[in-house]
């Protein structure tokens, strides 16, 4: 009798420990390019495109490691519209007066929204942020881990790019 006393201690203590100690994943609410433009015109914020493609690795593992990262996914969900953008997306899309649409190049191709935000240099995975004027601030690419990319969030969120350049900012000047 008293081992099936202790077991059952054993088992209520446990729960009420994982119940105390179990805490909700933060995870990034990521919107279309238009329904951030939608939101954009109710309420101005800064956007941040994560531009990637399907085959790409890199992206994958930015995906699982760094907006996967509980104080990057909260940063980002509380000071931007995170937009998630397929480079290579065939929908067209409407926006400021313009279609974009898909180019076919050889295997591949690229959309014309990914290649005007990027300015043309298509590299995976990238970030792009805009202001809430839609005007581009920084062009980011490549994989960061997330103590890189909180520290590039606070660069653009705080608006240090209005008194130094990313190169300033990184270096600690």
């Amino acid at each position: 009798m008293k081992k099936v006393l202790l077991a059952a201690m054993l088992l209520v203590t446990g729960l009420a420990f994982s119940a105390f100690t179990t805490t909700e994943k933060e995870t990034i609410k990521w919107y279309t390019w238009e329904e951030a433009i939608e939101l954009n015109k109710e309420s101005p914020r800064k956007i941040v495109v994560d531009m990637y493609t399907d085959w790409c690795g890199w992206c994958k593992v930015m995906d699982k490691k760094t907006f996967s990262n509980d104080e990057v996914a909260k940063y980002i969900n509380e000071n931007f519209y995170p937009v998630k953008f397929n480079a290579e997306q065939k929908e067209e899309i409407e926006f400021n007066g313009h279609t974009f649409k898909f180019i076919a190049q050889g295997r591949r191709g690229v959309h014309e929204l990914a290649y005007s935000l990027l300015e043309g240099r298509l590299g995976y995975p990238s970030l792009v942020y805009l202001n809430g004027k839609m005007e581009r601030i920084l062009i980011s690419p490549g994989f960061k881990e997330a103590p890189q990319m909180m520290k590039e969030l606070t660069f653009i969120a705080d608006e240090v790019y209005t008194e130094k350049s990313w190169e300033e900012y990184a270096a600690g000047e």
